[in-house]
């Protein structure tokens, strides 16, 4: 008498069958991300680098921060309230927004650190902290942005789902059982993922992928590095 295999009553066809389980949200077509997160998180770094000391700043002072405002003035028209129409120009102004950051930030730090290389900053330890602190924020920030802008072609191509391969590996892509049917990745995330790394100095729970993500975490790491231990040193030093 042949033997009959028994299938749990619980356990149908469709559960095991790996095919005809519906593709996680950030696979498929969705809705654009909403516009809000990055939005705040690009005017908290423009007005930290207007609080900044005259000295760090490039000059003009208001030359970068002017063109950053209305840059996102510009994304803001395009998209109100969600990133879902692409245009010619969409992208790169988002692109040259992030530039303009990064440039502005990037001169801070290296005047800030020449500068308590050369012994002239550094002379009040709690504005010392707060500079460098301001700096690093934005540094997180900043990351944040390249990070979210980068991965998977951007925001607009992540809604079309164009490329199936991350960039990065977040936890719910690992274990999809563990977040519910629509998460995907927003800017949330990525700003997570660039303050992790900047107080870790390694990636934690998620992983990038391929060449430029690693490059990107290790200058961000750098950087963050850099600044902390000598902001930190110079000011435990007044102290004493």
């Amino acid at each position: 008498m042949a033997s009959v295999t028994h299938v749990p009553h619980d356990e149908s066809e469709h559960e095991r069958d790996p095919a005809h389980r519906p593709l996680p949200a950030w696979l498929r077509v969705t809705r654009g991300e909403s516009r809000w997160a990055s939005t705040g998180a690009v005017l908290t770094a423009v007005a930290l680098q207007w609080l900044l000391p005259e000295r760090l700043s490039i000059h003009p002072e208001w030359l970068l921060p002017a063109l950053e405002i209305a840059l996102v003035v510009a994304l803001i028209a395009a998209n109100p309230v969600r990133i879902e129409r692409a245009s010619r120009l969409y992208r790169p102004a988002g692109l040259v927004l992030i530039a303009c950051i990064s440039a502005a930030n990037g001169w801070s730090a290296v005047r800030l650190v020449i500068g308590l290389v050369r012994g002239e900053e550094g002379a009040d330890a709690a504005a010392l902290l707060v500079t460098g602190g301001g700096i690093w924020l934005t540094n997180v920030i900043v990351f944040a942005l390249w990070y979210w802008e980068w991965d998977r072609g951007g925001p607009l191509a992540r809604m079309r789902a164009t490329r199936a391969y991350p960039d990065f590996l977040f936890p719910q892509m690992q274990s999809p059982e563990l977040a519910p049917p629509h998460w995907e990745p927003a800017f949330p995330d990525y700003l997570y993922l660039s303050f992790t790394n900047a107080t870790a100095f390694s990636p934690t729970d998620v992983m990038p992928l391929n060449r430029w993500a690693k490059m990107l975490m290790m200058l961000q790491s750098a950087v963050s590095l850099l600044t902390v231990v000598l902001v930190v040193a110079r000011a435990v030093n007044i102290l004493k």
